[in-house]
């Protein structure tokens, strides 16, 4: 059993003394991900919720479109998950034929352009829905913070958070090394239990908004998406494309929305809600 945290020595400086003493990190292990016996993925990632990610991935990826594609996932505890493909389910052998290397970091280096996602199922969002509260948004980094079990001991992962729109309840929440396996992780568990698309959510990010983790939350079919940190250009402009609202710098009752300003409920109906 892959641990998540482990006990490191390290020397702590403090009070003008150098002292030996121990700390807390969260691990960083590869993950190999194989389809139908066939090695397609080495990312790394924290150890757990390892077949969640494995979905999370191949979905987001527009590898499969449905959790009937998916045969069986199984693990050997040591680093290695294996999909099995349903009977009948194909996939482009041609666009998989080098292996993915993902980094806890970059995501899928030689990413597609904007253009390219629509291949691979991503459609245009819903105007209509959510329409969400300034007030809700501005509490919901304070309910993720309280949620991150790891990350409270050892200061060292992202997490991510789906939330209700409407009412702003915590949903589901993973927490990893890696920005994009976290989110891979959420969106994943959201899959596997036929719950996708995530029209009536808000995604939370604890850091940046990269372009990899907007087009996840579009295969996702999450059309709200909020950070504590900064969207990227090439983030921005995918969101505008698809009609995505893109939030960051969610702090201290304030925040930027760079896309989809139309879903924030202001004056009355806000307060009403």
């Amino acid at each position: 059993m892959e641990r998540r945290i482990l006990t490191v020595p390290i020397h702590r400086f403090e009070h003008d003394r150098l002292d030996a003493a121990q700390d807390l990190v969260a691990a960083e292990d590869p993950l190999q991900i194989s389809v139908n016996g066939n090695n397609l993925a080495i990312t790394m990632r924290t150890p757990g919720h390892d077949r969640e990610l494995a979905a999370g991935f191949l979905f987001t990826e527009g590898i499969v479109h449905q959790p009937a594609e998916i045969q069986s996932i199984e693990t050997d505890g040591k680093g290695r998950v294996d999909v099995t493909l349903s009977a009948g389910t194909e996939i482009d052998t041609d666009r998989f034929a080098r292996n993915f290397y993902l980094t806890s970091s970059c995501g899928v280096c030689g990413k597609a352009s904007i253009e390219a996602l629509r291949s691979i199922g991503c459609a245009a969002l819903d105007r209509e829905r959510p329409t969400i509260s300034p007030a809700l948004i501005s509490a919901l980094p304070d309910k993720l913070h309280a949620t991150q079990k790891i990350f409270q001991q050892t200061g060292g992962l992202h997490g991510c958070a789906l939330f209700s729109a409407s009412s702003g309840a915590s949903l589901l929440v993973r927490e990893d090394v890696g920005r994009h396996n976290a989110v891979d992780k959420l969106i994943g568990a959201a899959f596997l239990e036929g719950k996708t698309p995530l029209a009536d959510c808000i995604l939370l990010l604890s850091g940046r908004i990269s372009f990899e983790l907007v087009q996840k939350a579009l295969m996702g079919g999450v059309a709200v998406v909020a950070a504590v940190g900064a969207p990227s250009s090439l983030a921005i402009e995918t969101a505008r494309r698809f009609g995505m609202t893109l939030i960051g710098f969610v702090r201290d009752r304030r925040f930027n929305v760079y896309s989809g300003e139309w879903r924030l409920l202001m004056g009355d109906d806000s307060e009403n809600r």
